[in-house]
Order: C-alpha cells, then structure tokens, then sequence
C-alpha cells in the first residue's frame, strides 16, 4: 500500500509588535479637550472685554459733551445682553434729555443776562440735571428769610424754565460754617431749611407751580463748594440752589 503524505508543521504564530490597548480615553483625546476649554474661556474673555469697551466709549462721549459745556452721563444699561431694540430706544431717551438740559442752559444763560443778574447766578450741570447757585445775600437779609427788594428777579428765572421744561425742582438751602444768629434759628439748620422753604412757597406765588413739582431741603453747612477757610469761601458756601431734574429721577 502506498504511503499516505504527512501534514506539514502549521506555521509558527505571528508576534504582535504592537502595544497592549489601555482602557478609557485615548491620551490626545484629554489634550484635545482641556485645549478646546481653554479656547471657551478665551472667547469669553474677549467677550467681556468688548462690552467694556463700549462702557467706556460712553464714558469718552460724555467727557466730549463736558468739554462742550453739558455733560450727561450714560447710565449703564438695564437691559439683557444682546437686546439690541431697547438699547436703540434708551439711546433715542438719552439723546432727547441732553437736547433738554442744553436748551435748559441756553435759555436759563439768555434770563440772567437779560436781567443783569449773570454775575450772581451761577449755572453748572450735573449726571441728570442743572443747578443754578444764588448767594444768599442777593437773596435773603443777613439771618432771616426775609427777601431783599429786587430778590423776585432771580425767581422769575426759575419760573421761567419750570414753564418752559418738563423738569422738576428741588431748592436746597445752604449755609457756611458760622453760628446761626438768632434765637429764631437757633442752628444752620432750621436756618437754611427755612430758607429753602421760603424759596418754594416765593416759586409757587409767581408762577402757579404745582407743589407736586417742588421740593426744599436744607443742608446747613454740610456740603461746603469750598473749605471755610477764608471770607470769600464762606460767602460762596452760603448759597442757595436751585436743582432742576427730570421728574422720574432721584432727586434728594
């Protein structure tokens, strides 16, 4: 009988040169993803400094505005990010009150000129208003609430811009740091609140002004323009003002 051929030898297994898998993630996986979290905050840092820039955009065109004799200050806003339709129409509100307080101004500088009072009556602008100082001596006899004959002139000016403008007033008395003179007044303070008083119930007289419009306060010496120091600082301290603001604005 013939022979029957061997089987050859399988062959010998083939060595796996590559590395053993490890369990989890792969290692670039992890690098990937702490590069794309520092990417996120990145962009958010970029974000946020982009929103100041434009806080502070604002800020330049009021210093613009200051240099040209108003100034109003922009508010930051109180809208949700990204509402580009509200901030449309609070930049529409803001641009109409400086159009008001410049006319305030023009108008207010026009009266005392007018009246040959310019000298005494000093008009400065705040964030949401004008005020207009009087020294209390063109005003009011030396420690009473008395007023000076020639006194309704400046009153008149007021009443004037209350006609004219839609802004409310309050008239804040002030005093410099000497003693209250009398036993009626025993202190600055029931001094210059008197004063103030007075002043409103004069503005209400002339010009049929609603009460609702008017506020008086008095400060004594607590909010000196200048250290009581010297003769003419004193002079400048004792004043009294007349803050004109837009009626839905704080005003104490």
């Amino acid at each position: 009988m013939p022979r029957k051929k061997e089987a050859p030898p399988p062959p010998p297994p083939k060595k796996n040169d590559e590395p053993p898998v490890e369990e989890g993630l792969p290692i670039w996986m992890a690098t990937f993803a702490d590069m794309m979290s520092l990417l996120l905050c990145f962009f958010i840092l970029l974000l946020s400094f982009a929103q100041q820039d434009i806080s502070k955009f604002k800020t330049l065109m009021g210093s613009i505005k200051e240099a040209f004799g108003v100034q109003v200050e922009r508010k930051e806003a109180s809208y949700a990010a990204f509402s580009p339709s509200k901030f449309e129409r609070k930049d529409v509100e803001l641009e109409k009150d400086e159009k008001a307080l410049l006319s305030m101004v023009l108008q207010m500088k026009s009266i005392t000129s007018e009246l040959k009072i310019e000298d005494s009556m000093k008009i400065t602008t705040e964030d949401d208003g004008v005020i207009v100082r009087i020294p209390n001596d063109d005003i009011f006899k030396q420690g009473s609430v008395e007023f000076k004959p020639g006194a309704d002139k400046y009153f008149e000016s007021v009443v004037s811009l209350l006609k004219d403008h839609n802004f409310d007033v309050v008239v804040r008395g002030n005093t410099d740091d000497s003693p209250a003179p009398g036993n009626l007044y025993p202190s600055n303070w029931e001094l210059s609140s008197a004063r103030a008083a007075a002043a409103l119930r004069k503005l209400m007289q002339m010009g049929d002004i609603s009460a609702g419009r008017l506020k008086a306060v008095g400060y004594a010496d607590t909010l000196p323009l200048l250290p009581n120091t010297t003769a003419e600082n004193r002079q400048a301290n004792n004043r009294l003002e007349f803050f004109f603001h837009k009626p839905d604005e704080r005003s104490w």
